[in-house]
């Protein structure tokens, strides 16, 4: 199975568990919020509208177009901090953060 392969797996994986979470039905951010260029966009939405309409998005084109995949990835530390600030059920955190880090993963083992 090819990287991109892998990645969309992943990818799906933490779309369905952003949803059995309760956390895929984000409202979509403005252009002006998706111009942010602060990280993870924390100036202007919160991280699952963030990983919903930026994350997963890209991730999603470069496995369409067989792009080259960042050199790293390190969301995971990222969205369990933000999960236990906004004090999310610890089961839904633990799931969500499981599988951002296969996504994290896939992309830092990726040849």
């Amino acid at each position: 199975m090819s990287v991109h392969q892998q990645l969309d797996q992943a990818v799906r994986r933490l779309e369905a568990t952003l949803k059995a979470s309760d956390l895929w039905r984000v409202e979509e951010p403005s252009a002006e919020a998706m111009a942010s260029q602060q990280p993870f966009c924390v100036d202007s939405m919160s991280l699952p509208q963030w990983l919903r309409f930026v994350f997963i998005a890209r991730l999603d084109a470069m496995t369409a177009a067989q792009s080259p995949l960042p050199a790293s990835c390190n969301v995971a530390p990222a969205a369990d901090l933000y999960l236990k600030q906004e004090q999310a059920r610890a089961g839904d955190r633990l799931l969500v953060v499981k599988a951002i880090e296969e996504v994290d993963q896939v992309i830092n083992e990726a040849p």
